[in-house]
């Protein structure tokens, strides 16, 4: 997680661990600043279901299609969603988003590799969510340190891409573990690309075995009809 992977470098984290007993150490710091944010996180939850929305986070390996997977979905909403996009530098995911008539706040993180409640919080400052009813997290591009930190959101989606390879479930399990809902991106690759979709399958399988899976293109446009309507059928609380 965060205390291990460099993020002290933003100086919100502990720094690297160099030794097994710093690592001792360190394992009930960890603890403190993930039942921290989940209080915080928690928090949030229940302010955003007070005001009618519902938060919906994004998680992905960089280049995994998220941004290109809401272009392509929230059209298809029907209005009522507002995006926090996470990323280590630049505005350009938050433009891609705005130019479509929708709000959108983006928070850098430096060198910090993942969104927390906390930064979340701060983004609503610069977002209007009067007739908002959902409101997407995309996180920083990483599937390892978002995964234990909760943003407030009450479901989340996995994209994973074909471009990634067949073993990506096996080999990062905690970030299945961590949502409701895995999205096979990049679909219309899979031929040219080589990717076996039932070795993918059954990979995740072994980590989730009842963790739902839709294949999407956001190019093409193949499963977003169905990714829709999982959208609109969770609602606020």
């Amino acid at each position: 997680m965060c205390g291990t992977c460099g993020c002290a470098e933003g100086g919100r984290g502990p720094g690297p661990v160099r030794s097994a007993e710093e690592l001792r150490r360190r394992i009930p710091v960890e603890r403190e600043i993930l039942a921290a944010n989940a209080g915080r996180a928690e928090a949030l939850r229940e302010r955003l279901a007070r005001e009618g929305v519902e938060g919906i986070g994004l998680l992905g390996a960089p280049g995994s299609g998220k941004t290109a997977l809401l272009e392509a979905v929230l059209p298809r909403l029907g209005g009522g969603d507002a995006v926090v996009e996470g990323d280590c530098a630049t505005e350009r995911d938050a433009h891609r988003i705005r130019v479509l008539g929708i709000p959108a706040a983006q928070v850098e993180t430096g060198s910090l590799c993942h969104l927390d409640a906390e930064l979340v919080e701060r983004a609503l400052a610069g977002l209007d969510l009067g007739g908002c009813r959902r409101l997407w997290v995309e996180n920083v591009g990483n599937l390892v340190c978002p995964a234990p930190f909760d943003c407030g959101e009450r479901r989340r989606i996995l994209v994973l891409s074909t471009a990634e390879g067949e073993e990506k479930p096996e080999k990062y399990p905690a970030a299945v573990a961590a949502c409701d809902l895995v999205v096979l991106s990049k679909v219309d690759l899979e031929e040219v690309l080589g990717f076996d979709r039932e070795r993918f399958e059954a990979s995740l399988r072994r980590v989730r075995p009842d963790v739902p899976l839709l294949p999407v293109s956001a190019r093409s446009g193949a499963g977003l009809s169905e990714l829709r309507r999982w959208v609109l059928a969770g609602g606020a609380g």
